[in-house]
């Protein structure tokens, strides 16, 4: 006869409650370390985007620590210039689509004419500067992120602290002035051929006249459209340079850490530019603008 008690049975039944409450916390733990990560993030990146609007103010404004011309113009050609190509293609197939799509319900109510209206209001408002900070966070958010991290990982940053040399004011001012003048620029481009898709597609497959579309197209456009897309673009490129520079500052774990940087870059840049445009977008519907 055995001494040993035999062990008590373990029924399905009562496992089950035990796994649902421990799915239940393990998916709260998750979210509440993923709110305290997206906190951590956003304070760093506000403090950093103090830092850069101080340093910008002190460079541009009251010029007590100016930055050089060519550095910002050589940011200028690398971010935008090089991207124009891919801005122009996608953007003109942008219009091509919105023009096909919405030609059928248009044409059901007999204003087929009306595609202008809707393709210049979508792309001055919306996706002109919304696709072309997209494209941009992948072109040169990356690219950013990557070169920053290289430095970092090459001990440069360290050495740039050592000679009393600020991170900010050196390397992140001139990316984000740079960025932002360009997404405006890329973002009157993009506005231009998205028009000019449209007006091939009306004109070529939809037999609406040229000057009957471009009628409607400068009818339905305003300044305030215009100036509204150009101010979310200016916002849109500080946010993509200064992402991509944290990221970049704050690389760790050699070139393993340097891609996982590039990729955090693109991923947080796009949930922060349709967050952001989201919230413009209730704001000037608010406002009447």
């Amino acid at each position: 006869m055995s001494d040993t008690a035999p062990a008590p049975e373990t029924t399905k039944g009562s496992s089950i409650p035990r796994r649902i409450a421990e799915a239940v916390g393990l998916a709260a733990y998750g979210l509440v370390d993923s709110a305290r990560g997206t906190a951590a993030f956003v304070g760093k990146l506000a403090m950093l985007l103090r830092d850069t609007a101080t340093w910008t103010w002190r460079a541009l404004i009251v010029r007590t620590a100016p930055i050089r011309a060519t550095v910002v113009a050589s940011q200028m050609v690398r971010v935008g210039v090089r991207s124009i190509p891919i801005i122009v293609l996608v953007q003109t197939f942008v219009g091509i689509i919105l023009a096909l799509q919405m030609a059928p319900t248009l044409k059901s109510y007999g204003q087929l004419q009306r595609v202008a209206d809707v393709v210049g209001i979508a792309m001055f408002r919306e996706l002109g500067p919304l696709l072309s900070a997209v494209v941009l966070s992948g072109f040169a958010g990356a690219s950013i992120a990557a070169e920053l991290g290289t430095m970092v990982e090459g001990e440069e940053i360290k050495a740039m602290k050592a000679m009393a040399m600020n991170p900010v004011r050196f390397l992140v001012v001139s990316r984000v002035v740079a960025t932002a003048i360009m997404l405006t620029g890329l973002s009157v481009i993009a506005d231009t051929v998205g028009v000019l898709g449209g007006l091939i597609t009306g004109t070529g497959v939809l037999g609406i006249g040229a000057s009957e579309y471009l009628q409607y197209t400068q009818a339905a456009i305003s300044h305030r459209d215009f100036l509204t897309g150009l101010f979310k673009a200016c916002v849109f490129g500080v946010l993509i340079s200064t992402i991509a520079c944290l990221e970049g500052l704050t690389v760790s774990g050699g070139a393993e850490g340097v891609g996982r940087a590039t990729t955090n870059t693109v991923i947080k840049s796009i949930v922060a530019l349709i967050t952001t445009d989201v919230i413009f977008t209730a704001v000037f519907y608010a406002y009447g603008l």
